[in-house]
């Protein structure tokens, strides 16, 4: 079949179309049901890992060699010649000579939009500062809509750092676009920056603010967890704000029935480990799914037609 991605970078959730989303997630599921063809069989995947990464680095990886494909790259910038003074930009050429696609993870902000304009090649943002985390947020919409049997107008509670989560910021973008209702769950200080709240106003979304995670639990379908940074605060701050974002199993004695908890991971103390034997935690299906969506979207952006 012919496809939309082919060709194309994937920098922000603004740049994929219902369309687009609703072929990723339909190829994703495919290919968990089915392992793939070898797609990627005469292709070069440049993992360019600015920044350290654990599961979005290993889970791209492990789409590559699944598909086929060779991989090089690198897992942080120690040894690279950026130490002795190399732009981005000059990095990106250099990059661009040796790789057909290139997945990229940088800590500023935009730095995956100034690769898409330096090189010819697709480049795929794995996280760029606090700005967009895509390929997570399409893991995130796969893992709620296998967990709830849909996308359209769910209620979810986006909880902790909403201010520099570049995993929320995306996933918000995302949600939008299926009309769900947002429950906004963070201290002041990392509240969701205005301009996503006026977008959200814009697209006549309904969401509101809450300083507390009880006041939002029995309301919502999914509810979507991020660390609370401690670095962010005193000790004395963070000790008053833990106990009102970190999910306790006894929390959940209200929660709907087919609720589930999610989280992009590495998680450091706010989802208590008890949850993990319930039948609410979903986040480690969220690690499982983030794989065949990297591997339907390596799939989409390097073939024309997918047969």
């Amino acid at each position: 079949m012919s496809n939309l991605l082919f060709d194309t970078d994937i920098i922000s959730m603004r740049d994929l179309s219902l369309d687009k989303i609703n072929a990723v997630l339909k190829l994703a599921k495919q290919f968990k049901s089915k392992a793939p063809k070898k797609y990627l069989l005469d292709k070069i995947i440049a993992h360019c890992f600015f920044e350290s990464s654990t599961r979005t680095r290993l889970s791209f990886e492990a789409a590559s060699l699944r598909l086929g494909a060779q991989v090089i790259g690198f897992s942080n910038a120690e040894n690279l010649s950026v130490t002795k003074g190399e732009n981005l930009s000059d990095t990106i050429k250099t990059i661009s000579k040796y790789a057909d696609l290139i997945v990229l993870r940088h800590p500023q902000a935009g730095s995956a939009s100034l690769a898409a304009e330096i090189t010819d090649k697709p480049v795929i943002n794995a996280g760029d500062g606090a700005n967009q985390h895509p390929t997570q947020a399409l893991a995130d919409l796969m893992t709620i809509e296998e967990t709830q049997g849909k996308l359209e107008g769910l209620s979810i509670a986006l909880v902790g750092d909403l201010k520099y989560g570049r995993t929320i910021h995306s996933l918000i973008q995302a949600c939008a676009l299926f009309h769900c209702h947002l429950f906004l769950v963070a201290p002041p200080l990392l509240a969701l920056p205005e301009s996503f709240c006026d977008e959200l106003h814009r697209q006549d979304i309904p969401f509101s603010l809450h300083a507390n995670l009880d006041e939002v639990i029995s309301k919502v379908d999914i509810i979507y967890m991020t660390r609370l940074q401690q670095e962010r605060f005193n000790k004395d701050e963070h000790k008053l704000l833990e106990n009102q974002f970190v999910l306790k199993a006894e929390k959940l004695k209200n929660a709907k029935p087919g609720l589930k908890v999610l989280h992009p991971l590495p998680r450091a103390g706010e989802i208590d480990k008890a949850i993990d034997k319930t039948p609410y935690a979903a986040y480690f299906e969220q690690v499982e799914n983030a794989v065949y969506i990297r591997q339907a979207l390596l799939t989409l952006v390097l073939n024309k037609n997918i047969n």
